[in-house]
C-alpha cells in the first residue's frame, strides 16, 4: 500500500499524465464536434446516415466509449512505457532496491498506481466525450431523446470496466517493453511499432491477429471495433473471449516485467 500510494502521488504530478489526458480528451472532443458541425453539409446519404448514428443517443454512448478505447490504446502503451522506462533512466528503481525494497513488489506497486490513473483517464475521457456528443447533436439539430435510456445506462458500468481492462493491458504491454529495454525511448518506439505492425498484419493474418494484444483489446466491449484498434480488417473475437485473451496478455506482460526486473543488473 505504501508503494502504491507513493507511486500514485508521483504520477499525479508527472507532466506525462496530464499531457496524455489532455491529448486524449481533445481528440475525442474534436471528433464529435466536427461531426456535429458538418453533418448538415454532408451530401452523400450513406455518410450522412453514419454520422447521424454517431450522435444519436443511446447508441452514441457505445460510440464514445469505442472512440476513447481506440484512441486511448496507443496513449496507454506510450504512457506505460514512459513510466516504466523512467524507473531505469532516472534511477528511482535503483534507489528503491538500495533501500531494501523487493523488486517485484516495487514494480507491482508502480503498476497498481498506473491502473488507477488509467481508470481516471478513461472515465474523464468518456465523460468529456459524452458531453461532446451532446453538443455535436445539438449543433446537428438531432434530438436527445435517448440520453436517459435506462437499459443502456445500466450496461455502461460493465462496458467501462471492460474498457479499463483493455487499456490496462495496453499500459502493461508498454510497461513490459520498456522494462526489457530499460529505456523510455526504446519502450515507446517499440510499443508504437508493434501497435501499427499488428494492424498491418491484420490484412495478411486475420485469424492469428485477432488473438494478439491490441486486436483482442479492441473487442472486449460489445460495440467492438474500438475505433480502429488492432486492425479493423481482422475478424473480431466475441467480447467474452476477447476479455479472457486480454487478461492473459495483461498478466503475461506483468510477469515478464517482474522477471526481467528481478534478474537485471542494477548498479552503478
Amino acid at each position: 500500500m505504501r508503494l502504491f500510494a507513493s507511486g500514485l502521488r508521483k504520477l499525479v504530478r508527472r507532466p506525462a499524465t496530464w499531457v496524455t489526458f489532455l491529448l486524449l480528451d481533445t481528440l475525442v472532443v474534436l471528433i464529435f464536434l466536427a461531426v456535429g458541425a458538418t453533418l448538415r453539409q454532408i451530401e452523400d446519404a450513406e455518410a450522412e446516415a453514419a454520422s447521424r448514428l454517431l450522435l444519436t443517443f443511446p447508441g452514441a454512448y457505445a460510440f464514445v466509449l469505442a472512440f476513447v478505447l481506440g484512441l486511448g490504446t496507443l496513449f496507454a502503451v506510450i504512457y506505460g512505457a514512459a513510466l516504466a522506462g523512467s524507473e531505469w533512466s532516472w534511477g528511482t528503481l535503483k534507489n528503491a532496491v538500495a533501500r531494501g525494497e523487493s523488486r517485484t513488489r516495487y514494480i507491482g506497486g508502480q503498476y497498481a498506481s498506473v491502473l488507477v490513473m488509467v481508470m481516471a483517464g478513461l472515465v474523464a475521457a468518456f465523460a468529456v466525450g459524452v458531453l461532446a456528443a451532446i453538443l455535436g447533436a445539438v449543433l446537428a439539430g438531432l434530438p436527445l431523446d435517448g440520453l436517459d435510456d435506462m437499459p443502456t445506462l445500466g450496461e455502461l458500468p460493465e462496458q467501462v470496466v471492460r474498457g479499463w481492462i483493455a487499456l490496462a493491458m495496453s499500459a502493461a504491454f508498454g510497461f513490459a517493453i520498456a522494462t526489457i529495454a530499460k529505456s523510455q525511448l526504446a519502450g515507446i518506439g517499440v510499443g508504437i511499432g508493434l501497435y501499427f505492425g499488428e494492424q498491418l498484419s491484420g490484412l495478411f493474418l486475420p485469424d492469428i491477429v485477432k488473438y494478439l494484444p491490441f486486436a483482442a483489446a479492441s473487442s472486449v466491449i460489445s460495440a467492438g471495433g474500438g475505433g480502429g484498434m488492432g486492425g479493423a480488417q481482422a475478424p473480431a473475437l466475441p467480447p467474452d473471449a476477447a476479455l479472457a485473451v486480454t487478461l492473459a496478455w495483461l498478466v503475461g506482460s506483468l510477469v515478464v516485467a517482474a522477471l526481467v526486473t528481478e534478474r537485471a543488473e542494477i548498479g552503478g
